[in-house]
Protein backbone atom coordinates (compact mmCIF):
# COMPACT_ATOMS: atom_id res chain seq x y z
CA UNK A 1 0.00 0.00 0.00
CA UNK A 2 1.40 3.79 -1.40
CA UNK A 3 2.40 6.22 1.79
CA UNK A 4 0.01 9.39 0.69
CA UNK A 5 2.98 12.37 1.35
CA UNK A 6 3.34 16.07 1.17
CA UNK A 7 6.42 17.98 0.47
CA UNK A 8 6.50 21.51 0.68
CA UNK A 9 7.76 24.96 1.16
CA UNK A 10 6.32 27.75 3.19
CA UNK A 11 7.35 31.37 4.80
CA UNK A 12 7.65 32.13 7.97
CA UNK A 13 4.48 33.65 8.37
CA UNK A 14 2.67 30.47 6.76
CA UNK A 15 2.22 31.39 2.87
CA UNK A 16 3.42 28.84 -0.07
CA UNK A 17 3.00 31.50 -2.68
CA UNK A 18 2.34 35.49 -2.63
CA UNK A 19 -1.48 36.29 -3.56
CA UNK A 20 -0.76 36.75 -7.26
CA UNK A 21 1.18 33.20 -6.98
CA UNK A 22 4.69 34.54 -7.24
CA UNK A 23 7.43 32.01 -6.00
CA UNK A 24 10.02 34.60 -5.99
CA UNK A 25 10.50 34.56 -2.70
CA UNK A 26 11.05 30.99 -2.64
CA UNK A 27 13.56 30.93 -5.39
CA UNK A 28 15.90 33.25 -3.40
CA UNK A 29 16.76 29.59 -1.82
CA UNK A 30 18.06 28.52 -5.25
CA UNK A 31 20.89 25.80 -4.31
CA UNK A 32 19.83 25.44 -0.52
CA UNK A 33 21.46 22.53 0.64
CA UNK A 34 18.61 20.17 2.48
CA UNK A 35 21.61 17.18 2.42
CA UNK A 36 19.25 13.91 2.91
CA UNK A 37 16.26 16.20 2.43
CA UNK A 38 16.97 17.14 -0.95
CA UNK A 39 13.83 17.35 -3.44
CA UNK A 40 15.91 15.13 -5.61
CA UNK A 41 16.11 12.06 -3.17
CA UNK A 42 12.73 12.84 -2.04
CA UNK A 43 12.09 11.94 -5.60
CA UNK A 44 13.68 9.17 -6.46
CA UNK A 45 10.75 7.42 -3.58
CA UNK A 46 8.13 8.80 -5.42
CA UNK A 47 6.14 6.98 -8.06
CA UNK A 48 2.75 8.64 -8.21
CA UNK A 49 2.50 12.96 -8.54
CA UNK A 50 -1.25 14.51 -7.29
CA UNK A 51 -1.79 17.78 -8.00
CA UNK A 52 -4.35 20.11 -8.33
CA UNK A 53 -5.42 22.51 -11.18
CA UNK A 54 -3.59 25.53 -9.78
CA UNK A 55 -0.36 23.94 -9.60
CA UNK A 56 -0.99 21.87 -12.75
CA UNK A 57 -1.46 25.44 -14.56
CA UNK A 58 1.35 27.09 -12.58
CA UNK A 59 3.46 24.73 -14.37
CA UNK A 60 2.28 24.30 -17.87
CA UNK A 61 2.88 28.25 -17.43
CA UNK A 62 6.55 27.66 -16.61
CA UNK A 63 8.71 27.40 -19.25
CA UNK A 64 10.67 24.69 -17.57
CA UNK A 65 10.56 20.72 -19.15
CA UNK A 66 8.05 18.43 -17.38
CA UNK A 67 10.11 17.42 -14.70
CA UNK A 68 7.76 14.52 -13.90
CA UNK A 69 8.14 11.80 -16.99
CA UNK A 70 9.36 8.93 -14.31
CA UNK A 71 6.36 9.08 -12.02
CA UNK A 72 2.62 8.62 -12.74
CA UNK A 73 0.93 11.88 -12.86
CA UNK A 74 -2.86 12.55 -11.45
CA UNK A 75 -4.03 16.22 -11.99
CA UNK A 76 -7.28 16.86 -10.05
CA UNK A 77 -9.80 18.80 -11.95
CA UNK A 78 -13.05 19.14 -13.75
CA UNK A 79 -12.25 20.86 -16.53
CA UNK A 80 -10.64 19.09 -19.52
CA UNK A 81 -6.86 19.91 -20.28
CA UNK A 82 -6.44 20.60 -23.61
CA UNK A 83 -3.06 19.90 -24.11
CA UNK A 84 -0.91 18.07 -21.80
CA UNK A 85 2.16 19.58 -20.58
CA UNK A 86 3.55 15.65 -19.74
CA UNK A 87 1.67 12.27 -19.41
CA UNK A 88 -1.10 12.46 -17.11
CA UNK A 89 -4.28 11.30 -15.93
CA UNK A 90 -7.28 14.08 -14.91
CA UNK A 91 -9.59 13.13 -11.66
CA UNK A 92 -12.65 14.64 -10.48
CA UNK A 93 -13.87 12.60 -7.08
CA UNK A 94 -11.46 12.11 -4.52
CA UNK A 95 -12.72 9.43 -2.58
CA UNK A 96 -11.77 7.29 -5.59
CA UNK A 97 -8.71 8.82 -6.20
CA UNK A 98 -7.55 8.13 -3.10
CA UNK A 99 -8.80 4.29 -2.98
CA UNK A 100 -6.90 4.36 -6.50
CA UNK A 101 -3.55 5.42 -4.79
CA UNK A 102 -3.99 3.36 -1.55
CA UNK A 103 -3.38 0.56 -4.08
CA UNK A 104 -0.78 1.11 -5.44
CA UNK A 105 2.75 -0.43 -4.76
CA UNK A 106 5.39 0.85 -6.90
CA UNK A 107 6.53 4.03 -4.95
CA UNK A 108 5.33 6.73 -2.74
CA UNK A 109 2.38 9.38 -3.37
CA UNK A 110 3.12 12.87 -3.41
CA UNK A 111 0.49 15.46 -3.26
CA UNK A 112 2.59 18.61 -4.98
CA UNK A 113 1.92 22.11 -4.84
CA UNK A 114 -1.12 23.89 -2.53
CA UNK A 115 -2.53 24.03 0.51
CA UNK A 116 -5.87 23.15 -0.51
CA UNK A 117 -5.53 19.55 -2.14
CA UNK A 118 -3.46 18.90 1.06
CA UNK A 119 -6.06 19.72 3.18
CA UNK A 120 -8.55 18.15 1.17
CA UNK A 121 -6.38 14.58 1.77
CA UNK A 122 -6.25 15.97 5.50
CA UNK A 123 -9.70 16.06 5.93
CA UNK A 124 -10.23 12.42 4.40
CA UNK A 125 -7.70 11.01 6.52
CA UNK A 126 -5.66 10.19 3.56
CA UNK A 127 -2.51 12.51 4.19
CA UNK A 128 0.00 9.89 6.09
CA UNK A 129 2.89 12.42 6.51
CA UNK A 130 4.23 15.79 5.74
CA UNK A 131 7.46 17.44 5.47
CA UNK A 132 7.30 21.53 5.26
CA UNK A 133 10.64 23.18 4.85
CA UNK A 134 9.83 26.96 6.56
CA UNK A 135 12.03 29.28 4.91
CA UNK A 136 13.03 32.43 6.81
CA UNK A 137 11.18 34.67 5.04
CA UNK A 138 7.63 37.52 5.68
CA UNK A 139 5.62 37.87 2.45
CA UNK A 140 2.96 39.72 4.46
CA UNK A 141 -0.14 37.68 2.95
CA UNK A 142 -0.89 35.33 0.26
CA UNK A 143 -1.67 31.49 -0.85
CA UNK A 144 -1.53 29.88 2.96
CA UNK A 145 0.20 27.28 3.82
CA UNK A 146 -3.43 25.49 5.09
CA UNK A 147 -6.03 27.30 3.81
CA UNK A 148 -8.87 27.54 6.62
CA UNK A 149 -11.69 25.32 5.91
CA UNK A 150 -13.16 24.21 9.67
CA UNK A 151 -11.00 21.17 9.71
CA UNK A 152 -9.19 20.66 12.41
CA UNK A 153 -6.37 17.89 13.08
CA UNK A 154 -3.40 16.65 15.25
CA UNK A 155 -0.39 15.69 13.25
CA UNK A 156 2.40 14.01 15.84
CA UNK A 157 6.30 16.03 15.11
CA UNK A 158 8.51 12.83 14.09
CA UNK A 159 11.64 15.74 13.65
CA UNK A 160 12.27 19.11 13.50
CA UNK A 161 15.57 19.97 12.06
CA UNK A 162 17.69 23.36 11.58
CA UNK A 163 18.94 22.85 8.01
CA UNK A 164 21.04 25.68 5.61
CA UNK A 165 20.58 29.18 5.55
CA UNK A 166 17.75 29.22 8.62
CA UNK A 167 15.58 26.38 6.73
CA UNK A 168 13.99 24.75 9.06
CA UNK A 169 12.22 21.14 8.28
CA UNK A 170 9.65 20.03 10.13
CA UNK A 171 8.11 16.41 9.97
CA UNK A 172 4.99 15.46 10.93
CA UNK A 173 3.17 12.11 11.11
CA UNK A 174 -1.27 12.42 10.93
CA UNK A 175 -2.92 9.02 12.15
CA UNK A 176 -5.07 7.64 9.22
CA UNK A 177 -8.58 8.63 11.05
CA UNK A 178 -10.81 10.95 8.92
CA UNK A 179 -10.51 14.22 10.70
CA UNK A 180 -14.00 16.39 11.87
Amino acid sequence: MARILGYIATSLDGYIATADDKLDWLFAYDGLDLGEHDYRIFLERIGTVVMGRGTYDFLESDGAPWAYGEQRVYVVTSRPIVSPKGPLAARTDIDTLIEELRALSDGDVWILGGGKLQMVFIERGALDEIEIYVMPELIGGGRALFPATGACAHPRLISAKPLDRGCVRLHYAFSSMPIS
